[in-house]
């Protein structure tokens, strides 16, 4: 059940989402409240846990990946055991950042990152493999970033 935010909720979430280092004193100012009742209300939006976690948003070029590829994935059958065993092999895989079951023309969708093609290319033949439940595997690859967001809209 989602949690009923007044619109004071709505600017501590904002503020955090573009800086979640930001000082309770210097959010507070920011949503009109004094420190005390904004620390309050930010305990209360990670107690119900609308604030899962806290995260350093890295530049993945800066790092040596420079690839990202989105990947649709077939599965053998769609059974639990085949899709339990694909989830749990892809959410050991530290170049999987995002992986979706989903209703469509394919069974998952991935967002994986890379150094580049050898690297995404022995990622994908060790691990998109019939052993992980995979039948069948198709790679896009972005050739423009147009917009990269990590702020719900509130």
């Amino acid at each position: 059940m989602p949690m009923r935010l007044d619109e004071t909720d709505r600017r501590i979430l904002r503020a955090l989402q573009r800086n979640g280092r930001i000082q309770n004193a210097e959010l507070a100012e920011q949503v009109g409240l004094s420190p005390s009742p904004c620390l309050r209300r930010v305990r209360l939006l990670e107690e119900a846990g609308v604030i899962e976690r806290y995260i350093a948003v890295l530049d993945p070029a800066r790092l040596g990946l420079r690839m990202t590829l989105f990947t649709r994935v077939w599965l053998l059958t769609q059974d639990a055991e085949t899709i339990d065993r694909f989830v749990a092999a892809m959410q050991r895989l530290e170049q999987v950042m995002e992986c979706y079951i989903v209703l469509g023309e394919c069974d998952a969708m991935l967002r994986v990152v890379v150094a580049d093609l050898d690297d995404y290319r022995r990622f994908q033949t060790t691990h998109l493999t019939r052993a992980n439940g995979i039948s069948n595997v198709k790679t896009d690859l972005p050739s423009q970033v147009v917009k990269r967001s990590y702020e719900l809209p509130l």
